[in-house]
């Protein structure tokens, strides 16, 4: 062994017993203690899942106000299916298109960072979904926590292509109020007679407004106050004495809405996924694409009668639209021992600002920013 190496080995064996002495030395040992109480009390990271969906563009039919025809639905449900996700979960979403019209899917509010491609519009981020094929949205939930939405976006496609996009917080991470009792989405959309597409492909060729919807809806129910409609209603059935949270989502076209509930008080706790300074209110303004979360809280006791829920437009331009007002039930679960009709109960109804209240507006929108 030639001297080079002799003291390269030397040197080995020194640099060994040192780190040797090292571990052994009690100042170490105090350093991993601490390190390793210290690891044990902090929280612990709570890291996201992922998870899967699968979304079938297929036609339905569907009756409405009488009137049944075929409507381009995700797997068939009309509004389509909800999304419930975590904060920092990691959704994948294949999209396979079964109809004749280009898809495309956009996901309302969500945060696309770093994947700006899954964001959805028609020849913005993507090529649409031609007929036979599909395409798998992959995108991450980062620092958000609510209610958004999908929804088509392509053409007038989603009149009929929509549904809630539920956000949880953390595991572990509580709501910022008190656990809500139930969880309801409460999405309102417009129904027409006839085809969407046709409707706005004839306002894109006459230059004038697009012919107005039929009615609006509640969870795709136009409710009793249209012709032909009256088994088509939302009821939102409640027990006294508990709290909903209850997730609204504008899936209007182009209408901003009022919208209240006969005899009881909303809190507004959060807008488009964020959380905001809690406010009661008896009616609330929700505008084309936006989400309020709002807590019901419902009276102490069962109250023998049943409340309308109702919902119509904010106007105050020149243009077309929907003059009518859309309706659910707010119906209270009966004592065991009452064994009396809910049709014969009175039915409350609430009041709604006048469609042009900029005055309402004006003091509204700030609170929920």
């Amino acid at each position: 062994m030639n001297t080079h190496s002799r003291s390269s080995c030397s040197f080995l064996r020194e640099k060994s017993k040192m780190g040797a002495s090292v571990l052994q030395s009690p100042a170490f040992l105090v350093v991993v203690l601490t390190a390793f109480i210290t690891l044990s009390i902090l929280p612990q990271p709570v890291f996201g899942i992922t998870r899967h969906y699968k979304f079938d563009i297929k036609l339905q039919n569907v009756t409405r106000l009488c009137h049944t025809k075929s409507i381009v639905s995700v797997n068939g449900q009309f509004p389509g299916p909800r999304i419930v996700a975590r904060e920092g979960d990691q959704l994948l979403i294949k999209v396979v298109n079964h109809v004749q019209n280009n898809i495309s899917i956009h996901w309302h509010g969500i945060r696309q960072l770093r994947s700006g491609w899954a964001d959805g519009p028609a020849y913005i981020t993507q090529c649409p979904i031609q007929t036979g094929q599909s395409y798998v949205y992959n995108f991450t939930i980062v620092g958000q926590r609510g209610t958004l939405w999908w929804h088509a976006h392509i053409s007038w496609l989603r009149s009929t292509l929509y549904g809630p996009i539920i956000i949880l917080p953390k595991r572990g991470v509580p709501y910022p109020f008190a656990k809500p009792y139930k969880e309801v989405p409460v999405i309102f959309g417009e129904w027409f007679n006839a085809d969407p597409e046709a409707v706005i492909s004839q306002a894109l060729q006459t230059g004038g407004g697009p012919n107005v919807s039929d009615a609006y809806t509640i969870n795709g129910l136009p409710g009793p106050l249209y012709n032909c409609s009256a088994e088509d209603t939302f009821k939102l059935k409640v027990k006294p004495g508990k709290t909903y949270l209850l997730r609204l989502i504008n899936a209007a076209l182009n209408d901003e809405l009022f919208f209240s509930i006969a005899n009881h008080t909303l809190q507004i706790v959060d807008v488009d996924a964020i959380y905001v300074k809690p406010f009661e209110t008896q009616t609330l303004l929700i505008t084309p694409g936006q989400t309020t979360n709002v807590l019901l809280k419902t009276k102490s006791q069962y109250p023998s009668a049943t409340f309308l829920m109702t919902a119509r437009p904010f106007v105050t331009g020149q243009g077309t639209f929907d003059n009518s007002t859309v309706a659910g039930i707010l119906e209270y679960e009966k004592p065991p021992n009452n064994v009396g009709s809910i049709k014969k109960l009175p039915l409350f109804k609430p009041t709604l600002p006048p469609l042009n209240d900029t005055s309402f507006a004006a003091n509204f929108i700030p609170k929920t920013s």
